[in-house]
This record gives structure tokens, C-alpha cells and sequence, in this order.
């Protein structure tokens, strides 16, 4: 708890939750959800973070460090930033990567359902799932199926699926969720910077989730100026969180074949 507040309080004023795989996933992909919060008296962004991140690349004056050391080091970066962007609270559960890949695993989906009930936010960010990173899919998958676990009254208003191993540039444009993080650039750099054992060492995530958002407001709508400099883009998972009928596969192969659609359309 950044501010030492005692950790139910911290949790009971939740408004705005990110569930990520890694520590900066949070940082990177929810940060909608943060700047949406920041400096606000009656909104709480609150971070889950579901692996140790003992796998991480490393290079140059990272390149000799130990797992250990990388899971260390990853903790400490996460907990710099939930302090400099003013977090109700940020948790690391710890898992170990292989571990939340395991279809038959039940651990995460308790750990996450637990969390869900004493924060009970209206708003969930989380990774999309047409990412092309397994833990992000499998992160993904576990809190789709804790939001189900829920009752009903407990299930937040909205749950969005952000971008990060892969855009979401190829959605039919009235299907995504535009999320405008104009003028967040100053806290967005700060963020960014706790996370120096990636950075430094071999992955220049600052320099390439600028580079999206601001590819995403310009490139959005080609017949009008611009009328954002930042964006990100959110698949729409709340349908899925409040209908446990719907098959997740097909949910989302449905905006892949609109697409597929709307590409053939344009050609005939």
C-alpha cells in the first residue's frame, strides 16, 4: 500500500483494477485506468501482478543477472511505480510463468476471485485476448473465469482487454474501446522508468508504447485531424464476464472474421 493504509481499506477503495502477467504490464497497458485516477480524492486505480518475472530477457548490465536477482529487482521496480502513480494498492502473487500456463490450474483463478470480491471494482483492465504471448492468455483466461465465479452484483461494469504483446489496430474501428490518455505523457515517462532491468536491458518498451499510442491517434480515422495524441485501443470482455454461456474461442474469432469481413468488402 503505497500511502500505508491498512490493506483492506486499500482494497475497499478500488475503483479502477489492472490484472496483469508481469510487473510494467500494468504500467504499460492499464494506464488509462491510472492516469484516470491520479491526483483523484474518490477514484483508486489498484494493480494485480500474476508472475514473478524470473523469465525476463536481459542484456548489457543485466546480462549476468540470476533469476533471483531478476525477481527481486522486477518487485522492487513494480512497487516504484504503484508509489510515483499513487496506486490504492499493488500485489504480486508470484506465481512462476509455467505454473499460470497450466490449463488445469485453479490457484490464480481462487487468488483473483478472492481479490475481485474485497475490491470490487467497476472497471477491470486486463490483457487482451488475441495477444501472442502465452502467460498474457493465460492471465487473461484466469480472470475471465473468476468474473464468472462472481455473483452477479459483484461483477464489474466493464472489463477491457488492452494491448501490449499485440495492437489491436486490426479491429473493425466501432467494435474497440478508444481509450484517450492525452497529456498522461509526463506520469507515463515516470512509470516507465521504474522498469530499468527491461529497458536497460535489452527490450525499449518506453520508446515503443509511446510510439502506439501515438501511431493509434494519428492512423484512427483517416478523413479527420486529429483529436487526441495518445490512444489506446481495448477489446470489450465485459459481455464474456456476464455471460458464462458465450464459448471465449468464438468471442473472440468473432471480431477476427468481422475484420476478415470488412477487409473483402472494401475489395470488391
Amino acid at each position: 500500500m503505497p500511502d500505508g493504509v491498512p490493506f483492506i481499506e486499500a482494497l475497499s477503495r478500488t475503483t479502477h483494477l489492472g490484472i496483469g502477467a508481469h510487473q510494467d504490464d500494468l504500467d504499460f497497458m492499464a494506464f488509462h485506468g491510472i492516469l484516470e485516477c491520479y491526483k483523484k480524492e474518490s477514484l483508486w486505480f489498484g494493480g494485480i501482478t500474476c508472475t514473478d518475472g524470473a523469465g525476463s530477457s536481459r542484456s548489457g548490465e543485466f546480462a549476468s543477472v540470476s533469476d533471483k536477482e531478476m525477481k527481486d529487482l522486477r518487485r522492487e521496480e513494480q512497487r516504484c511505480a504503484a508509489s510515483l502513480g499513487e496506486y490504492a494498492f499493488m500485489i504480486q502473487l508470484d506465481y512462476p510463468s509455467s505454473e499460470i500456463r497450466k490449463a488445469s490450474g485453479d490457484a490464480l483463478i481462487n487468488d483473483l476471485r478472492e481479490l475481485l470480491i474485497a475490491t470490487r471494482p467497476e472497471v477491470v483492465y486486463t490483457h487482451n485476448l488475441a495477444d501472442k504471448h502465452g502467460s498474457h492468455i493465460a492471465v487473461a483466461l484466469a480472470t475471465i473465469k473468476a468474473l464468472r465465479s462472481l455473483p452477479s452484483e459483484l461483477r464489474p461494469r466493464k472489463v477491457i482487454g488492452c494491448e501490449v504483446w499485440r495492437d489491436l489496430d486490426w479491429m473493425p474501428d466501432e467494435e474497440k474501446i478508444i481509450m484517450d490518455v492525452s497529456g498522461g505523457d509526463q506520469l507515463a515517462c515516470k512509470l516507465m522508468e521504474c522498469f530499468q532491468s527491461q529497458i536497460a536491458g535489452g527490450k525499449r518498451y518506453d520508446i515503443a508504447i509511446q510510439g502506439r499510442r501515438a501511431a493509434n491517434a494519428s492512423f484512427f480515422d483517416p478523413y479527420k485531424t486529429d483529436g487526441a495524441d495518445q490512444i489506446i485501443f481495448g477489446m470489450d470482455l465485459t459481455p464474456l464476464a456476464h455471460d458464462h454461456t458465450l464459448d471465449i474461442e468464438q468471442f473472440v474469432s468473432g471480431f477476427i472474421d468481422r475484420f476478415h469481413t470488412k477487409v473483402k468488402t472494401a475489395l470488391l
